[in-house]
């Protein structure tokens, strides 16, 4: 069989995912390339993400995969939210995107306001670095008048870690590094569930306001429209979207995990 010598496509045909497909021609179009382990993490991925029931309740997913700009700014999820690194302050990995933390981010281009809903909505980020500062902020966005700020802040001098979601106050969590997969959860009206590695370090009490309408960033936070709280974390994942049970973000851990164990690059 002359297909069985192509890689990727011929072992894999009739198991390709229509959705991995197309982010790997969105990669491609974009001017970036994966290699054939790339496309089979991310293929499984998908896979267990829609058997999982969480794959519908995502808006942005970010593999950071293809170690350029051009294929780390695809969004697995779908065409649109398509990420805009700054032109400098990058360095692009097979491991992931790390950003100088001092002036690099990405847009995202996906605002909260319109795209989420005040009680209902998560973000994601798996950091590959230990790094205790306490002014960065990996992910997120926020208005400063009125207040409403949706981003969380891996910082872990005082064993502490905030995520802001929906809110305009700050509740923390004990946190004793800033290793592994952080996925705050809000699906409640008074609280916000900090899932570090699929387990909850705990429920932090902070009332819901109107989410802000300022585009979410990786590697910094969107403050008023500019970069602020600059991060240096290496991101090897990120999402955003609506809220999960306590059992599918055991599930979505376990399912990244997996991915970045396949990759080579799980902490």
């Amino acid at each position: 069989m002359i297909l069985a010598t192509h890689g990727f496509l011929a072992s894999s045909i009739g198991q390709i995912d229509a959705d991995a497909q197309a982010f790997f021609d969105r990669v491609t179009t974009a001017g970036g390339s994966l290699s054939t382990t790339e496309k089979n993490a991310v293929n499984t991925l998908v896979i267990q993400m829609k058997t999982d029931g969480i794959w519908t309740k995502m808006k942005a997913i970010y593999p950071m995969v293809g170690a350029s700009a051009a294929a780390c700014s695809q969004n697995l999820k779908s065409s649109s939210f398509t990420g805009t690194f700054t032109a400098t302050g990058w360095t692009f990995a097979s491991t992931g995107v790390t950003p100088n933390g001092t002036s690099a981010f990405m847009n995202t281009n996906l605002k909260p306001s319109i795209e989420l809903s005040q009680n209902n909505n998560h973000l994601s980020f798996y950091s590959r670095s230990n790094i205790s500062t306490s002014t960065s902020v990996e992910i997120g966005s926020q208005k400063l008048s009125p207040a409403s700020y949706f981003y969380t802040h891996i910082y872990y001098t005082g064993n502490l870690w905030y995520s802001l979601l929906a809110t305009n106050s700050a509740a923390p969590v004990t946190n004793t590094n800033s290793f592994g997969f952080f996925n705050p959860i809000r699906n409640s009206s008074t609280f916000v569930r900090n899932f570090k590695n699929g387990t909850n370090l705990g429920d932090a009490s902070m009332n819901s306001i109107a989410l802000n309408d300022l585009s979410v960033y990786i590697g910094a936070v969107n403050s008023n429209g500019s970069g602020s709280a600059y991060s240096s974390k290496q991101c090897a994942f990120a999402s955003i979207g609506d809220g999960l049970t306590d059992t599918e973000a055991s599930n979505f851990y376990t399912a990244v995990q997996a991915f970045q164990t396949t990759l080579s690059r799980q902490v």
